[in-house]
């Protein structure tokens, strides 16, 4: 008897079958699917092509605005407009929405990737030191000194660390380039979790993806512990509101009576790699548990992700950080009395910043003050909000916000933990359930771009510091590899690829952080003024490393005079006492040989 072919029988209808399921799907797309799906190709096109040959050492005090060419933004504007008629019907698949989410998150997060040589951000390199140094110690690091903050919040670090040593890397630097676009790739599985727990209706799900990712200009999504905290923050918040009742405009508001146990202790490992990874983020976590649990059928879910939320930081911060604590207890409890300072610190520091960051710091507090208003306006006109945990959430970042300035930034940090709230918020105003967008659709579409191109503003205007040279990074590498062990390394700002590589075998020391009279010092007369400095060495040598992106931060913010640089570069090439040790196109290392200085 014949036998029958391999892949006959029940699997071979069942592949049939979904393949004839997936056609019919596809007949049934409107054409608002169909052109969203000819847009979407396009605009990647364009993006890619619109990345070849950027003159980024042309960079000003708007950044990357003013060297991507016209056709990159035709990019942004095509995916917005392809979004935009996608929502326009009703047939649009989730893999479609999905699909031009990621495309945006490709187009604003993985060009400076793709154009730059080197590692974004000083403080990202910074972050890569610390992995490095517990690396070489095989955890703690002795003799960090400012550093030892690292030390007692590890989490992050140690993370990488095994990561490193898993993947048979030295070094965490080849992928910290990548960093942005990967966790924003990953904040997407918590924000579907979360808007998916409050509704089934794709067009809002998908629209307050988008609004997210268009007005997240915090730029906190670096290779850092807080990008890494905030992560896991919204992954505990998704999962607590998917375990509360369904508060969609049809939920009746009643809540599941007790946490699945496996579900439970991942909230619990959850809030521990919080716990001990970033100081801030446990106290949002707090804030927005707390205020989840006020509505009391909330309490059977929300109280025990408080309970342990409360005790593992209660302890982490008596036992690892309490060196920390301890020292700044006083300062902390202080702060609590100065809740409209902490609120606005940092907020009006202009000073004698370049017009392009001027104009781009009150483009994005123009882009904040418009996402709460919308927001506040979507809570007013979608009355079924009221019922979702969002607004809670939305109001949760403001009680830690009056309780610490967290060293200017705490406005700013209270934002993004705010914004995946609000763009919810958003997105029921402007893509309402059940009803037709096509007439409304152009006005949506001028909104998103006018968000898009704020983020825009905010997210790129600094890069002519945040971008780094080979060169600048070789010139950096030498100063931290090649010196003594206890070198003093002075730079003029905190804008060098990895000042702080072997930052336990070295001391660093910037001068737009010095006291006001120094720095003047240092205007009027820059080898006399570098004397105070060098003095500190205490007989060990002396370097100071100039480079192109000082320059760059110097120009943007204002700390020292525009012309400062060149000064001191030319003043330190004549001083008999500085030799350079070290010199390519875009940095110079002088040595200090003069007399013992106390």
């Amino acid at each position: 008897m014949p036998q029958p072919e391999r892949g006959a029988g029940p699997a071979g209808p069942g592949r049939a079958g979904r393949f004839r399921s997936g056609l019919s799907r596809t007949r049934r797309w409107g054409p608002g699917t169909w052109t969203a799906i000819v847009v979407l190709p396009l605009a990647i096109a364009v993006w890619l092509l619109s990345l070849r040959g950027v003159p980024l050492d042309r960079m000003g005090d708007l950044g990357l605005l003013q060297v991507l060419p016209k056709l990159f933004w035709v990019a942004p504007a095509l995916l917005t407009l392809g979004f935009c008629v996608a929502a326009t019907d009703r047939r649009t698949s989730h893999g479609c929405f999905a699909a031009y989410v990621l495309s945006l998150i490709a187009v604003i997060h993985a060009t400076p990737p793709l154009l730059y040589p080197e590692l974004r951000y000083a403080w990202g390199w910074k972050h890569v030191a610390v992995v490095e140094a517990m690396l070489r110690h095989d955890g703690t690091v002795p003799g960090a000194g400012g550093f030892d903050i690292y030390n007692q919040w590890p989490g992050f670090f140690e993370l990488n660390a095994v990561l490193v040593r898993a993947i048979g890397l030295e070094s965490p630097l080849g992928y910290a380039a990548w960093a942005q676009p990967i966790f924003n790739l990953l904040m997407l599985g918590p924000l579907l979790l979360l808007y998916r727990s409050i509704t089934n209706d794709r067009r809002l799900i998908w629209g307050a993806v988008w609004i997210y990712y268009a007005c997240s200009w915090v730029a906190q999504d670096y290779f850092a512990p807080q990008a890494f905290a905030f992560l896991l923050f919204m992954c505990v918040m998704a999962l607590v509101v998917k375990q509360l009742a369904p508060f969609g405009p049809r939920g009746k508001g009643t809540t599941r009576r007790r946490w699945p146990r496996g579900l439970l202790i991942l909230v619990l490992i959850l809030e521990a790699a919080i716990v001990s990874s970033h100081p801030l983020t446990p106290m949002m976590l707090i804030s927005a548990l707390l205020l989840l649990s006020l509505p009391r059928r909330n309490r059977r879910v929300v109280l025990p992700a408080l309970a342990g939320a409360i005790v593992l930081t209660a302890v982490w911060n008596s036992t690892v950080a309490r060196p920390y604590m301890a020292e700044n207890l006083n300062h902390l409890i202080g702060a609590l009395a100065r809740p409209e300072a902490n609120i606005w610190s940092g907020v009006a520091r202009l000073g004698d910043a370049a017009p392009g960051q001027i104009m781009a710091a009150w483009v994005e507090r123009g882009l904040s003050a418009g996402v709460l208003l919308l927001a506040a306006t979507g809570f007013i006109a979608r009355r079924w909000t009221r019922r979702t945990p969002l607004p809670l959430l939305m109001l949760a970042p403001l009680l830690p916000g009056v309780a610490n300035a967290y060293g200017g930034e705490m406005v700013f940090r209270a934002f993004m933990f705010a914004l995946p709230a609000a763009a919810f918020l958003i997105a029921a105003l402007l893509f309402p359930p059940r009803k037709r967008l096509r007439v409304r659709m152009p006005v949506v579409y001028v909104l998103l771009l006018a968000m898009l191109g704020s983020l825009a503003i905010g997210y790129y205007c600094k890069e002519a510091e945040n971008y780094f040279t080979a060169d600048e990074a070789a010139a950096t590498r030498y100063v931290t590899t090649r010196t003594p062990t206890g070198s003093l390394i002075i730079s003029v700002t905190f804008a060098a690829p990895g000042l702080e590589m072997r930052y336990d075998q070295h001391q660093d020391m910037q001068i737009d952080e010095e006291n006001l009279t120094n720095r003047r010092m240092l205007v009027k007369d820059p080898v006399a003024g570098l004397e105070p400095l060098i003095a500190r060495a205490e007989k060990n040598p002396v370097y100071i490393l100039l480079n192109r992106a000082q320059a760059a931060a110097v120009d943007l913010s204002g700390a020292m005079p525009t012309d400062f640089m060149g000064r001191l570069n030319s003043a330190l090439s004549r001083s008999p006492d500085f030799t350079v040790a070290y010199r390519n196109e875009d940095a110079v290392v002088y040595r200090y040989d003069g007399p013992e200085i106390r």
